[in-house]
């Protein structure tokens, strides 16, 4: 296929309606906006959310909760994908982003203890959960925070 040959699906594009070309079209005259009025103008309309002059729903509701800005965002990595390692390697954050077990670090990260595990591993991470701990430890592996 060359750039030439390159042609729109079937109902990809629809032709746009002409609007204001003389009564026969059955949209001339006013082009199908009525008589005068703020919507008929040009640059007419409502911004956004104007609800006529009532107080807009976005104000009439109450503000409710707040961001904490010192709040810790762990990335998270179940103990079950680490069965990938061999016997006896020492689990880092770095060994675990470039093997693509994480994307970014985040804060650090956090071992969460779902799965199994059959791997004797030595984990470092800035996060365990107690289950995440016990099952590396009956492994026959050790937890270690950073």
């Amino acid at each position: 296929m060359k750039l030439h040959e390159m042609k729109y699906t079937e109902g990809a594009r629809q032709k746009s309606y002409r609007v204001g070309r003389g009564h026969g079209s059955g949209n001339g005259k006013t082009a199908g906006k009525g008589h005068k009025g703020q919507k008929a103008r040009s640059g007419g309309g409502v911004r956004l959310g104007f609800e006529g002059g009532q107080t807009p729903l976005a104000r009439r509701l109450p503000k409710r909760g707040f961001t904490n800005f010192n709040r810790k965002e762990y990335a998270i990595v179940n103990v079950a994908s680490l069965n990938g390692f061999e016997d006896g390697t020492e689990v880092t954050p770095e060994l675990l982003i470039e093997c693509g077990l994480v994307k970014k670090e985040l804060d650090g990260i956090k071992i969460l203890g779902e799965g199994e595990l059959e791997k004797k591993l030595s984990v470092k991470a800035n996060k365990f959960s107690k289950s995440a701990i016990a099952t590396i430890e009956q492994a026959g592996g050790k937890a270690e925070v950073i």
